[in-house]
């Protein structure tokens, strides 16, 4: 314990991740900030009075902020940041036609966390996620593998469940894998993926295998265009919370993330989805994992397009 995470952001992917982040009562205090006045405390007031019941100590502190900067000092001290504040996606819309809504937000948080927190790692969620990572990068100055992005672990996980789906096997039998960007240039690893641990390819057909390729890629359009108002947030801020838990824990754990990719690869200066393992420093390292010419073309190719959109953003 002693351990203190700030989520930024109370909607239902930040509050949804506060929650999460309490019930694993590995931290001393769960810190939820908004603009939206007494919306975090508010919040804060509801998860602690579930402590009783689901049995956490974790104590969670709401607090309202100013896009001024005031009230960020609650902030202080924290171990890790995960950003959750922007604009989700509208039915129709791209993360990308978020870009420049979302880097007005962003850029501002990750100079407040720079003031109040110089020590955190910084966790981005917000979309377009790649470029939004590479911005709270900037406007930080932390170093590069001190803030990271949650991606590969929300796509791996739409592709793990679509998997066991057409399989007809539990989700326990299925491991998964997903690199590249969050977006149009994901990059499905097939040949990292099994069933029971068979090879994927001796379980399904190439066909079918494809189809559940192209319904990951568009996982978060599905739910988005399903729910019409909001985008999903109970896995995503499940992957976030489990990546904050790895850094506070120092745990050494291999996740696929958005992490600063310099010489891995082949691949040189770019935030990128990659396997890395996390611990206190953030990530401690990139794993390079094999993957066939296809694939590893499909990364290079998911890095040069992410490249120029990261940066775009270095002056926004």
């Amino acid at each position: 314990m002693g351990k203190k995470v700030t989520v930024v952001g109370a909607g239902f992917y930040g509050s949804t991740t506060a929650q999460r982040l309490a019930e694993y009562d590995v931290f001393e205090t769960v810190v939820l900030v908004d603009v939206v006045d007494g919306k975090p405390e508010g919040l804060a007031l509801d998860l602690n009075q579930s402590r009783p019941i689901e049995g956490f100590e974790t104590q969670v502190i709401g607090k309202t902020v100013g896009t001024d900067g005031s009230g960020y000092e609650v902030i202080e001290g924290s171990d890790v940041v995960i950003i959750t504040a922007g604009f989700p996606r509208k039915p129709g819309m791209s993360r990308m036609d978020l870009l420049e809504k979302n880097a007005g937000i962003v850029r501002p948080v990750s100079e407040n966390v720079a003031k109040y927190a110089p020590n955190a790692v910084i966790i981005v969620v917000t979309n377009p996620l790649d470029e939004m990572t590479a911005l709270a990068q900037i406007a930080s100055q932390l170093p590069k593998q001190r803030v990271l992005g949650q991606a590969g672990m929300l796509d791996t996980a739409r592709f793990s469940h679509f998997v066991a789906e057409a399989a007809g096997v539990p989700i326990a039998a299925v491991k998964t894998l997903t690199l590249g960007s969050h977006g149009d240039t994901m990059v499905p690893v097939p040949s990292a993926c099994t069933v029971d641990g068979k090879p994927l390819s001796d379980v399904l057909s190439a066909e079918k295998i494809e189809e559940l390729v192209v319904r990951t890629r568009n996982g978060g359009a599905e739910v988005v265009a399903l729910l019409k108002t909001g985008s999903a947030y109970y896995a995503p801020s499940a992957a976030a919370a489990r990546m904050a838990k790895a850094v506070a824990e120092d745990s050494g754990a291999v996740m696929p993330v958005c992490a600063w990719v310099d010489g891995e690869y082949g691949i040189e200066g770019v935030y990128l989805g990659v396997e890395a393992e996390l611990g206190a420093v953030g990530v401690r390292k990139v794993v390079e994992t094999s993957l066939t010419d296809t694939e590893l073309a499909g990364l290079k190719e998911a890095a040069e397009a992410v490249r120029a959109k990261q940066a775009d953003v270095a002056s926004m």
